[in-house]
């Protein structure tokens, strides 16, 4: 009886183990949630009830107003606004902005979920997703610009990447080497994304355009808590499987 019971339950175990590795289900449901999100939105263009012109642009400001992170209102502490850097993480401004963040979010995210289950890296993914937002809004209390975008949350992905799997080698397209697909480790292109999001930041104010500063506050929140959590020998040391990807997100 006692045999029968380890065998069953070494069974149960093996499969759960195969089922967790069936694919990064996570990371496939946050693209899907962040896409459907964007095409049902006024910026995707695809809905006629939005209209066009500058009705529908009216409509694209009053929907990242109402889903988006206004870091003025953020910091005032109205209860209405602490999950606005939730749902900010599922709405996009365009679909630029959109196809950038999935591209990335898919490339490296399945790894990441891999190595920290589907429940830990939903949490981790959402965590940092606040945190650089709310991190972007403290520096710039007073601003009314609107924040969209899952960047933050994403570069919490790449903080994790980089010292989980930092052999890994990643195909990458630089500009200054005219577009050319290179292959190097993870930790060359990731850490040479960070300083150019960290010199961007530091020039960057508060009004429109990339929120560079949330960038650096998720990759670093991402960095610290893979530290944190698996810096006890749990570190993948040997080279990983190769990824693809693009030098920026």
């Amino acid at each position: 009886m006692i045999d029968w019971r380890r065998n069953h339950w070494r069974k149960a175990a093996r499969g759960a183990w195969r089922g967790a590795r069936s694919g990064p289900a996570v990371t496939y449901g946050l693209i899907a949630a962040c896409c459907f999100t964007f095409l049902i939105s006024p910026a995707s263009g695809l809905d006629p009830v939005y209209g066009t012109g500058d009705a529908a642009l009216a409509a694209q400001s009053a929907y990242f107003h109402r889903w988006g992170v206004v870091p003025a209102e953020l910091m005032s502490g109205e209860p209405h606004t602490l999950l606005t850097p939730l749902t900010a993480l599922f709405v996009h401004g365009s679909w630029l902005h959109l196809l950038g963040n999935m591209l990335f979010l898919y490339v490296f995210g399945a790894m990441a979920e891999e190595r920290m289950g589907a429940v830990g890296f939903a949490l981790f993914y959402l965590g940092c997703g606040y945190l650089a937002l709310l991190g972007y809004a403290a520096v710039h209390a007073s601003s009314e610009q609107t924040l969209v975008g899952a960047s933050g949350a994403i570069s919490g992905v790449l903080g994790a990447f980089l010292y989980l799997f930092p052999r890994s080698r990643v195909t990458s397209l630089f500009p200054f080497l005219f577009f050319l697909p290179l292959r190097f480790p993870a930790w060359i292109v990731l850490l040479f994304w960070f300083v150019l999001q960290w010199l961007a930041a530091r020039s960057a104010g508060p009004g429109p355009g990339v929120a560079y500063l949330a960038h650096v506050v998720g990759f670093a929140v991402g960095f610290l808590y893979a530290w944190g959590r698996y810096h006890h020998g749990d570190k993948v040391k040997a080279p990983a499987a190769a990824t693809e990807g693009e030098s920026q997100p």
